[in-house]
């Protein structure tokens, strides 16, 4: 896969320590949902980390896509359990990790969340989230994208490396890893740009603890 190496940001985010082994779905377990629109990159990036975790990190990881009724701008999701030993129950239930790339896609995914449950929202493009006990992070994804590396494609990029940073939840490497492997030639240098653009914003990324 290349001797690219990614950064590490400079801290571990406080509020997330090491997520296997303390997920709500049990011990060694963790689930996560990206939603968004369709269009966004949602459901690669879902898949993008089901990889990183089977083939780069030695986990065990199943995807759930649900695609919305519109190929463009309707609600997407996709569900990512990832676990240290075989998933028997292929379902997520408790959602320990949300991504929420726009206000309908929180809207109508934001249940079956963990009460610890750890949120990352698009700053600008979701502005209204119920904070009921769970850390919330904003971060402008889809404008760092857009405006800072001028392509709006590379927002589930950017995504990625901000859950990463995140959560823990696979190796900077193995994400990077498992990304290159899907995208072309010409096209890995950007998205190794949005990769490590999320990496570094995501330590920077205001966080909203609930009382």
């Amino acid at each position: 896969m290349g001797d690219t190496k990614i950064p590490n940001p400079k801290s571990q985010n406080p509020n997330l320590p090491s997520p296997l082994g303390r997920g709500a779905g049990g011990e060694g377990r963790y689930e996560l949902r990206f939603s968004g629109e369709g269009g966004q990159g949602i459901i690669l990036g879902g898949s993008i980390l089901a990889e990183a975790a089977i083939l780069h990190q030695g986990k065990y990881a199943v995807q759930s896509p649900q695609y919305g009724s519109r190929v463009r701008g309707g609600p997407t999701k996709v569900d990512v359990i990832v676990s240290d030993s075989p998933i028997l129950y292929p379902r997520a239930t408790k959602i320990d990790f949300f991504l929420a790339l726009a206000q309908m896609s929180y809207n109508q995914y934001a249940t079956d969340l963990a009460d610890d449950a750890v949120l990352l929202v698009d700053a600008n493009l979701v502005p209204h989230v119920i904070e009921n006990g769970h850390v919330i992070h904003r971060l402008p994804i889809v404008e760092i994208a857009k405006i800072e590396l001028d392509n709006e494609v590379l927002s589930n990029s950017v995504a990625l490396g901000a859950v990463v940073a995140l959560t823990g939840i696979v190796s900077h490497e193995a994400a990077w890893n498992a990304i290159e492997a899907r995208v072309p030639a010409k096209a890995r240098e950007i998205n190794r740009r949005a990769f490590e653009r999320g990496l570094e914003a995501a330590e920077l990324c205001p966080t909203k603890p609930v009382k």
